[in-house]
């Protein structure tokens, strides 16, 4: 099993940055694919970016350029760099660790709590 817990949300001005933090434990960390998931109530849940332990990362289009995700595999931590941040980007954003499958699909298996990102004026 693993247990993920983020932080570093809060309330941004359109065009700010974000570093949004995810610490994992219970589990070999190196042995996940870790993701940034996130969701506006009434929606359904988007996968933001994903990161292999060898360090591939894959973006939603709607992120790239904007955000970098990226992990310390000696500290079990993964991050999410939220620059150029929209109003559209306001959402509860989620730590994830999974796996990949058929043929690099990302499946996550665990979910953190989730940490509010506010982009607004």
């Amino acid at each position: 099993q693993v247990q993920l817990v983020e932080s570093g949300g809060g309330l941004v001005q359109p065009g700010g940055s974000l570093r949004l933090s995810c610490a994992a434990s219970g589990s070999i960390f190196t042995s996940y694919v870790m993701g940034w998931h996130r969701q506006v109530p009434g929606k359904q849940r988007e996968l933001v970016a994903a990161i292999t332990s060898g360090g591939t990362t894959n973006y939603a289009n709607a992120v790239k350029g904007q955000f970098t995700i990226s992990r310390d595999n000696a500290k079990n931590m993964v991050y999410l760099q939220m620059n150029s941040l929209k109003p559209e980007d306001t959402a509860v954003y989620y730590c994830t660790a999974g796996v990949l499958i058929r043929a690099g699909t990302y499946s996550p298996h665990y979910w953190g709590q989730g940490t509010q990102v506010t982009v607004s004026s």
